[in-house]
């Protein structure tokens, strides 16, 4: 139970019973919290630790400021509690601040929501996505959380599917790209599939084909800058609108294009609770303009 800047737990015999509390404490905190050390020395230090009868008590909620100026956008908020957040992040839309000082981020959206819910938190996103990629985004509400959800993606333990819709006929032996990815020496915005690049693994976990043009559900192994794009480009199936890549128009829909940008949305992100550890799977509904474009090429409308 959270009380204001505290966490009450109460962790059971593996402390009441222990000769030494303090000790047990500690063990507890990292073994069955998952506590990090640095984290647990500067709660000792500053006092964030208290025992009160068989309930322990936790500083983890102290304010702090949010490091970056709030700026209201509307915000669809798809999961929230004491740990986490999870956000939608629509098109055209960066997850930061890029240095040139243009247009609100979601950063700034969400230090919005933290002020306008009377949160005192600093905002922290653990994962990027493209701008004009839509899809959850997860934030961190604490440094505990923070700190596990951190060590969760280094240890690929937060899943993400995106569905993706591309040029041709993807065939459904292609499960898996597992190519390096590095810089473009010869367009700076660009990354390409280089012998001297990072290690990049693309899982294809679904395919739909249709007449030209498929619907693949993909899950990452690993996370580089634009490596979906990249990788299924590199393979002969270009995004539909992501003229980056080599990626075709989408087809008009009565007289409009439905999507200008590339086809590609965050449909799921799971991962264990911070705390709880109970296996959250949230969802993220397509847009709009994915719906229009999948519709238009799969057929199911004129």
């Amino acid at each position: 139970m959270r009380r204001w800047e505290w966490l009450e737990t109460t962790p059971g015999r593996k402390v009441t019973a222990a000769e030494d509390t303090g000790e047990a404490i500690d063990r507890w905190l990292k073994e069955s919290a998952g506590m990090p050390d640095k984290l647990l020395a500067r709660l000792r230090r500053e006092g964030g630790i208290q025992w009160r009868g068989d309930r322990l008590r936790l500083a983890l909620f102290p304010p702090r400021e949010p490091g970056i100026e709030p700026i209201w956008h509307e915000l669809e908020v798809l999961h929230e509690d004491d740990f986490c957040l999870v956000v939608h992040k629509p098109a055209g839309m960066a997850v930061h601040p890029d240095g040139s000082g243009n247009g609100v981020t979601l950063d700034h959206a969400v230090a919005a929501h933290y002020a306008a819910s009377g949160e005192n938190c600093a905002v922290r996103h653990i994962h990027r996505l493209d701008k004009e990629t839509t899809g959850p985004v997860l934030y961190a509400k604490n440094e505990f959380a923070q700190a596990v959800l951190d060590e969760a993606m280094r240890a690929k333990a937060i899943s993400r599917q995106y569905a993706a819709i591309v040029r041709g006929e993807v065939p459904r032996s292609l499960t898996v790209i597992d190519l390096p990815i590095g810089r473009d020496r010869h367009h700076a915005a660009r990354r390409r599939v280089s012998p001297g690049g990072q290690q990049a693994v693309t899982r294809i976990v679904g395919t739909e084909v249709w007449t030209g043009a498929s619907l693949v559900k993909i899950e990452l192994e690993t996370g580089r800058t634009h490596q979906i794009r990249v990788h299924l480009s590199h393979v002969g199936h270009p995004l539909y609108g992501d003229a980056l890549y080599g990626g075709p128009t989408a087809p008009e829909v009565h007289g409009s294009r439905p999507l200008l940008r590339q086809a590609l949305h965050g449909e799921f992100l799971s991962f264990a609770h911070p705390w709880s550890g109970e296996e959250l799977e949230i969802a993220d509904p397509w847009p709009e303009d994915m719906l229009q474009l999948r519709n238009a090429l799969s057929g199911r409308i004129g």
